[in-house]
């Protein structure tokens, strides 16, 4: 896809580094999240901190070296009911377990579903403006919004999919206005019932890519990949950002066997873990996916966004993915 990105006007080097979203948050913009969740401060009383934090994490990118940038999402409690608050036709319910101990108030989808103003293109445009380095745009996608929601208007789980999808697609179309030029739709429930990806997965993603001129990522991590690979090769985008350390690089097997075609945002930082990598543990796992991939498919980044790390882990595991990543590149050359 070197050749598209070309065209949008980006000159990546081999192994372009990113990450895949979100940063740990400062404890004074946590502590005022949730005086603002029970009415203690309005929305606008955020907005200063999440700027300020949004502004130190694109000064520690480029400072670690990182060739694309995310905003860091500084203004997002969680991936599915930040979108469901600014989506018509949500009501948010009670707390569900995520992971871990970690949970998020579920979705209920209880009208019909519309986009009515950009959701991220602001906060987007601002991290844009810090730098001169390209920043992603990154939403959750349609499939994860109704498999992570309670449904209670739609008929079935496929027209409540599509309803966000076409709901979804005017975001992307904001955001492309707006001047993204990469744009990370997040589908991590992808392989929840891998059935459903051929008879409808397939035609939401086409409804939020087709026809928008942008380089297209989407990131799947954690996922039973072995019951949806290569079958969701056909999603129409051009990067999978896909989960690889945590998992000891066991795709790669299934790389051998069915080759990957398209490019690949190859994980090589285990984002779960306190423990900082060492350049060597990272630059075997680079080497390994050029066993098998082509040099010009891979990019490189974390396994999933920092949100649970400290910011002195995160800096430290950024710091070893770009390291690792020059090194194999003046190997390369």
């Amino acid at each position: 896809m070197r050749e598209k990105l070309s065209k949008l006007g980006l000159d990546l080097p081999t192994l372009p580094t990113t990450a895949v979203g979100s940063y740990p948050k400062p404890a004074e913009l946590k502590k005022a999240r949730r005086k603002f969740l029970k009415g203690e401060l309005k929305v606008e009383d955020l907005r200063p901190l999440e700027e300020k934090a949004t502004r130190e994490w694109i000064k520690i990118q480029e400072d670690v070296g990182l060739d694309v940038l995310v905003d860091g999402e500084m203004y997002r409690g969680d991936m599915v009911t930040y979108f469901a608050r600014n989506l018509e036709g949500f009501s948010i319910s009670g707390l569900v377990r995520s992971y871990d101990n970690r949970y998020y108030r579920k979705p209920v989808i209880k009208d019909k579903i519309e986009w009515t103003k950009p959701i991220t293109v602001d906060y987007w445009r601002y991290a844009q403006e810090l730098t001169e380095k390209p920043v992603k745009g990154v939403l959750t996608g349609p499939y994860t919004m109704m498999d992570w929601s309670f449904n209670e208007y739609y008929p079935n789980r496929k027209e409540a999919c599509l309803a966000l999808a076409r709901a979804l697609r005017k975001e992307v179309e904001a955001l492309a206005d707006a001047g993204a030029k990469i744009i990370q739709i997040d589908e991590p429930a992808s392989s929840a019932r891998p059935e459903e990806l051929p008879e409808f997965g397939e035609e939401a993603m086409k409804i939020m890519t087709n026809g928008i001129d942008a380089y297209f990522i989407t990131h799947i991590c954690y996922g039973a990949f072995e019951f949806i690979y290569p079958e969701m090769l056909n999603l129409s985008v051009d990067n999978f950002d896909l989960e690889m350390s945590n998992s000891d690089l066991d795709l790669v097997e299934l790389f051998e066997k069915k080759p990957f075609t398209k490019d690949i945002s190859f994980g090589v930082i285990d984002v779960h873990s306190h423990v900082i990598e060492d350049e060597d543990t990272v630059k075997s796992r680079i080497e390994r996916a050029l066993e098998t991939l082509d040099t010009n498919q891979v990019w490189i980044d974390p396994d999933c966004g920092f949100k649970t790390r400290t910011k002195e882990e995160t800096i430290e595991k950024l710091k070893v993915l770009v390291n690792s990543v020059k090194e194999t590149r003046k190997n390369l050359d």
